[in-house]
């Protein structure tokens, strides 16, 4: 069972992907190639030296698709889970190299004090309309 870590967030991602495998690619290309065009190579253990933004490096981030074109994009280091200005960073990054056609931050867990989470709450998600 995963960890639950209080605070953690995440970043709920929509686009033309049909596969886990089409999002990562589309992920991380983008990375990759900005890597290659400063450092001349690369290779797989790079992931970790190229920083998303501060503090997360792309090999720390971890793909699960919840539906159709619809994907979760978390930390898979329990040490360092994403916090909201980090996941907010996250966000920044793939907004600029445009591979999703939506990306909103939320908690990675559902709220355990009864009240509905994000994904909970009835009607329209007021993050959708920005």
């Amino acid at each position: 069972m995963k960890e639950q870590h209080p605070g953690e967030y995440c970043l709920m991602l929509e686009g033309p992907y049909l596969s886990v495998s089409e999002a990562e690619h589309a992920l991380r290309d983008p990375f990759i190639e900005e890597w290659v065009e400063q450092t001349g190579r690369y290779r797989i253990h790079n992931l970790n030296e190229m920083i998303v933004t501060p503090g997360v490096p792309l090999g720390q981030l971890g793909l699960e698709m919840l539906d159709d074109r619809v994907f979760q994009l978390y930390s898979l280091d329990p040490r360092h889970p994403l916090t909201e200005r980090k996941a907010e960073g996250v966000r920044d990054a793939l907004r600029r190299q445009d591979m999703f056609d939506e990306i909103i931050v939320e908690p990675r867990w559902p709220a355990e004090d009864g009240e509905p989470g994000p994904e909970e709450s009835s009607g329209e998600n007021p993050s959708e309309n920005t």
